[in-house]
């Protein structure tokens, strides 16, 4: 062990809805707990428009409302949350485990990996060059730029018809633009697009590239599956959710990923090496639901104090 990193019982890294459920749990638990984030506390819920289910909130809430819900009683339970502060890889210091941050070293009993997840890109051209420029993937945070001006969606599940929906409070016109010949999205979501008189829904549609010149995106181009003709629909943006690409990259020299960089777990969200867990996005079988991220943070927690508890310590 080295001198300089800093001791704690848990270390939750991540501190979106999972990550701040199980710091609560571990503090209540009685462990020392630190939370360690990258960005702010929150994760992706901060952009949500309006989150309708999760249990206790019938009439829905900001997701920047619920986030600091979240925050403050992870924080009343003992639990410190520290921003900024980004973890760049785990090692084993038996019967610890080091986490290494730009800040310094954290030594800890147990580890739970809560870092979530980041939207799949498209991979087309012009999804790089118009980023910031008409490319987007929060409709809370750069709707309003487009007041009155026709944008596309590309995608068909949860995220993308709530996101279509959330941009018809300040666009003329969403197209959604939904490679398969349905959605795949929960049912009262989808039934809420097809009523909204601003969405237009496209299936068999495949985004071949992003058009744009120097003042943003201006189009986009697509292949139709049932005509296999290109053609080009006029937009002023582009919202992009066609799933997620699991936060993971800092455990991949510590414990074995799947193809898709998920993390293999058991029920007590347990992961091969011994004192880390992995909960919400980045796990393999997660739902990728807010509720189930917070229900997979508080078992790691209870998982993670029982492994303590278990355990010779040396001092």
């Amino acid at each position: 062990m080295t001198e300089q990193a800093e001791p704690f019982d848990l270390v939750v890294i991540g501190a979106g809805a999972g990550g701040l459920t199980a710091a609560m749990y571990g503090a209540r638990l009685g462990l020392k707990t630190v939370v360690l984030e990258g960005m702010m506390p929150g994760g992706q819920i901060i952009n949500a428009e309006k989150i309708e289910n999760f249990p206790g909130f019938p009439d829905g809430l900001l997701g920047a409302d619920l986030a600091p819900l979240i925050e403050r009683q992870a924080s009343a339970a003992g639990a410190e949350v520290r921003m900024f502060t980004e973890v760049e890889s785990l090692d084993s210091e038996e019967p610890y485990l080091s986490l290494s941050t730009p800040e310094g070293t954290f030594r800890a009993r147990a580890v739970i990996a809560a870092t979530g997840s980041d939207f799949t890109n498209l991979g087309v051209d012009g999804e790089e060059e118009f980023r910031g420029r008409g490319v987007s993937n929060c409709a809370t945070c750069d709707g309003a730029f487009f007041l009155d001006e026709t944008v596309a969606v590309v995608g068909g599940g949860d995220s993308a018809l709530d996101e279509a929906i959330s941009l018809t409070s300040f666009v003329s016109k969403v197209t959604m633009l939904v490679r398969g010949d349905e959605f795949t999205g929960q049912a009262h979501l989808q039934q809420r697009v097809r009523d909204n008189a601003k969405i237009e829904i496209r299936f068999g549609q495949t985004v071949r590239a992003i058009l744009g010149g120097d003042a943003g995106v201006n189009g986009v181009s697509v292949k139709d599956a049932a005509t296999d003709q290109e053609t080009t629909v006029d937009v002023a943006g582009v919202f992009i959710f066609v799933g997620t690409d699991p936060r993971s990259s800092y455990l991949s020299s510590f414990v074995s990923l799947d193809a898709g960089g998920h993390v293999e777990t058991d029920v007590s969200m347990s992961t091969e090496a011994p004192g880390l867990y992995a909960v919400g996005d980045i796990r393999t079988g997660s739902a990728r639901q807010l509720v189930t991220s917070a229900g997979d943070g508080a078992t790691a927690a209870i998982a993670a104090h029982r492994y303590i508890e278990s355990r010779s310590w040396p001092e």
